[in-house]
């Protein structure tokens, strides 16, 4: 299936309801400056400046399928302890339906905290994971009152989604309760397996999603070609009685293989990879979504691929967004600058970090501000003038579709990314234009590391944001005068109160 063809596929899915079942993980992220060696011992020190705390597991499965559009509900446990609470919090304000999720006194939610250090321009790296975690099988008690709810709640919902992190939620009796019944009222079951466990908690579900190591240890077959992981997969749905199998393989793609034997590969492109934490999570979410609106096994794996692919280069654990995907399918055919010189400077985040170094070798001063951009306007024209005569390569973030909705509101933005790229890109001040989907600039400037950071408006150096993470590695911040009574807010209203006076006339 080409591009086209895909992504008319992708816009004919409706969102299915998707109920995710097991092990919930919080992820903390400790980001700083890994410079130096200590001198107490051959060790690096992490200067610290920044800390994040995203969800993990199976609550990150939940968070990928809502950052997908889709409604999602989650059955788990968590420790009566902050941790506990906090993934509780992270859950419902993703509106999220965590009614289903016990407290266990006796055990402790899971932590995974991970430290991140950047030093001399390069991207950023995880150089220390420390993880806070029980890993014994929940209370008979709790496991039967999970079965209760599952039973209940199975029927409502269009595709089950089991995260087995081997914790200890995921039980023999449970899964397979869970698929007994999600068999009866013919609800798909999607099984991201454990590794190294007893395989055949999973029998008669609909999909097996293990990696590469996850099926060598299940079946026996070493993988090191196609046809290896075809006979893996084969051996996966007769043993378990599976009517799919896909396995992924990192920078090979993906494999999926049905139970009558038909079978495929799904390449991957080359991507600068940033972090592989919670691709696989990714491409289980998106393959969750897919078959539960009714996709063909091979679309609903392409689609994940690309999903798992878009993931790897955010740092992080990050949502991949439909207007991301919809992107990504329309890359070789942008809607308005073929083959133009500002075709040439919208660029993905690795290209941006390529160019930056490239540029940074040749001497030059990088210079990055970003914004909506949304009806661009003279303010703007002034403020990014202003921007490029603080260096020589003028950076640009325009934040996507999605981050224009979360930080405005739902009925912006007025013109699409794309558009909005392209008419950045068309000013001879601007000397390359990058579209993040984040709340915040933090990553861009990670990678790109400019040497000014600049924004327009009336801002005080400490209220722009990303500043901290910029002075951090010794950059400047600075702040440019605010164009009077112009923004795209006053256009707005000024649109709509003369639109109300025509029709009042």
């Amino acid at each position: 299936m080409n591009r086209d063809q895909l992504l008319q596929a992708y816009n004919r899915l409706t969102p299915p309801r998707v109920l995710v079942l097991g092990d919930l993980m919080l992820d903390r992220y400790t980001w700083g400056n890994a410079e130096r060696i200590s001198q107490e011992a051959p060790i690096i020190v992490l200067r610290a400046d920044q800390q994040q705390t995203s969800l993990g597991g199976a609550a990150n499965v939940c968070h990928l399928v809502r950052g997908l559009d889709a409604p999602a509900a989650c059955v788990g446990i968590v420790g009566n302890d902050e941790q506990g609470s906090t993934l509780q919090r992270m859950l419902c304000e993703l509106d999220v339906q965590c009614n289903s999720l016990l407290v266990d006194d006796n055990r402790c939610t899971t932590l995974k905290e991970r430290f991140v250090g950047r030093a001399d321009g390069r991207r950023p790296s995880q150089i220390l994971r420390v993880d806070h975690e029980a890993s014994v099988p929940i209370q008979p008690q709790l496991e039967q009152e999970m079965m209760k709810r599952l039973q209940r709640m199975i029927p409502e919902y269009d595709v089950l989604l089991i995260s087995d992190y081997g914790k200890g939620v995921c039980t023999p009796q449970l899964v397979q309760a869970a698929i007994r019944t999600a068999n009866k009222h013919q609800v798909l079951v999607l099984v991201d397996p454990a590794r190294g466990g007893n395989y055949q908690i999973y029998r008669q579900a609909t999909l097996l999603k293990p990696n590469r190591t996850e099926s060598e240890l299940a079946t026996g077959v070493k993988i090191t070609s196609p046809e290896q992981a075809f006979l893996a997969g084969q051996r996966l749905c007769t043993q378990l009685d599976l009517k799919l199998a896909v396995i992924t393989l990192d920078r090979d793609g993906m494999v999926v293989v049905q139970q009558d034997g038909q079978h495929a590969q799904v390449h991957t492109a080359a991507r600068a990879v940033y972090e592989i934490t919670g691709a696989g999570d990714m491409a289980f979410a998106m393959l969750g979504f897919s078959l539960g609106a009714g996709a063909a096994p091979r679309t609903a794996v392409q689609l994940a691929n690309i999903a798992a692919g878009l993931a790897v280069e955010k740092m992080g654990v990050a949502t991949i967004r439909p207007e991301e995907i919809r992107a990504h399918l329309l890359e070789e055919r942008p809607l308005l600058l073929k083959n133009t010189t500002e075709e040439n400077k919208i660029v993905a985040v690795e290209r941006a970090v390529q160019l930056a170094n490239q540029y940074r070798r040749d001497g030059l001063k990088i210079v990055f501000t970003n914004g909506c951009f949304d009806l661009l306007h003279v303010g703007h024209l002034t403020n990014l003038k202003q921007a490029a005569e603080f260096g020589d390569k003028l950076f640009v973030g325009v934040n996507g579709d999605a981050s224009v909705r979360q930080l405005k509101g739902q009925q912006r933005p007025v013109i699409k990314q794309e558009h909005r790229a392209a008419l950045l890109a068309a000013l001879e001040c601007v000397a390359h234009v990058v579209i993040f989907n984040d709340p915040t600039p933090h990553m861009l400037l990670r990678a790109i590391r400019p040497d000014v950071l600049v924004k327009g408006g009336t801002y005080k150096r400490q209220e722009v944001v990303g500043h901290e993470v910029v002075e951090a590695y010794g950059g400047q911040v600075r702040v440019t005068g605010m164009f009077p009574d112009m923004s795209t807010t006053r256009l707005l209203e000024a649109i709509h109160q003369q639109e109300l006076s025509s029709h009042a006339a």
